[in-house]
C-alpha cells in the first residue's frame, strides 16, 4: 500500500507550470478512464438482463426508487471520502471505482428507457455529443478566464437541495417534473461542471488528481443525465 502525505502537495494554481500541467493531464486521463469504465459496466448491465430486472423491481413500488436514491447518496458519500483520502492511493482508487459502479447502477433505468424508445441508440448518441460539446466549452471557459468559480458552491448547494426536494416530491406524489425541470437542471449541471473544473485548479492539491477526476465525473454525469432526459421529454411532448 502506497502511503500518502497530502500536506506535501500544494494548490494547483500555485504549482510550477510543469507540475500543474501534469496534474491536469492525470486528472483528465482518470476522467476518461472513469467514463470508459462506466460505459463498459452499463453495457454489461443492459445486455445481461440486470437492467430489465432492475426496472421490474422499481415498478413494484414508488418507494423502491427512493430506497435506490438513498443508497446511491450513501455510497457516493463513502466513495467521495475514500477518493479524498490522504492515507493511501489504493483507497483513492477504490473510491473512484465505487462511484463509477454506483453511477452505472443509478443510470440503468434511464439508459434502458432511452434504448427502448430508440433501439438504434440515437438518443444516447445525441445526448453524449451535446454533453461533450458543453463540457468542452465550459472547460475552455474555466481555463481561459482563470476565474475562481468557488463562490458558486453555496448557490449550487441550495439549488441541489431544492432540486432534490422536487424529485422526492415527484416520486412520492406521482407527478412528472417535465421538460422545464430538465432544462433548468441542465443549467444547474452546467454550472456544476464549471464549478468542478475551476476547483481542480484553485482548490485541489497536486496529489489529488483521483478526487478531482471523481468530482468532474460526477458533474459530467449529472449533465448527461438531464440532457438525455430533456431529449426524451421532447419526444413525449
Amino acid at each position: 500500500m502506497s502511503q500518502l502525505d497530502m500536506s506535501t502537495g500544494q494548490i494547483v494554481a500555485n504549482a510550477a507550470e510543469s507540475e500543474r500541467a501534469n496534474f491536469i493531464k492525470r486528472t483528465y486521463v482518470h476522467l476518461a478512464g472513469a467514463i470508459a469504465a462506466f460505459a463498459v459496466i452499463e453495457t454489461l448491465l443492459i445486455k445481461s438482463g440486470v437492467a430489465l430486472s432492475f426496472m421490474g423491481m422499481l415498478s413494484g413500488s414508488k418507494w423502491s426508487w427512493l430506497i435506490v436514491l438513498g443508497a446511491f447518496m450513501l455510497v457516493s458519500t463513502v466513495a467521495n471520502n475514500w477518493a479524498h483520502s490522504g492515507i493511501s492511493r489504493e483507497k483513492q482508487y477504490m473510491g473512484l471505482g465505487l462511484f463509477v459502479i454506483a453511477e452505472a447502477i443509478i443510470f440503468m433505468p434511464l439508459i434502458y428507457m432511452a434504448l427502448v424508445r430508440a433501439p438504434d441508440g440515437h438518443l444516447l448518441q445525441n445526448a453524449a455529443i451535446v454533453t461533450a460539446a458543453l463540457v468542452a466549452g465550459l472547460t475552455f471557459t474555466a481555463f481561459s478566464t482563470k476565474i475562481n468559480f468557488s463562490f458558486m458552491g453555496r448557490f449550487l448547494m441550495i439549488g441541489g437541495f431544492v432540486a432534490m426536494g422536487l424529485i422526492l416530491a415527484s416520486i412520492m406524489f406521482g407527478f412528472s417534473l417535465g421538460l422545464w425541470f430538465s432544462g433548468g437542471m441542465i443549467l444547474f449541471a452546467a454550472a456544476s461542471v464549471l464549478y468542478s473544473t475551476s476547483n481542480i485548479i484553485h482548490e485541489y492539491h497536486t496529489e489529488q488528481h483521483v478526487a478531482a477526476s471523481l468530482s468532474l465525473f460526477s458533474s459530467v454525469g449529472l449533465l448527461f443525465w438531464y440532457i438525455l432526459q430533456f431529449f426524451m421529454s421532447m419526444g413525449d411532448d
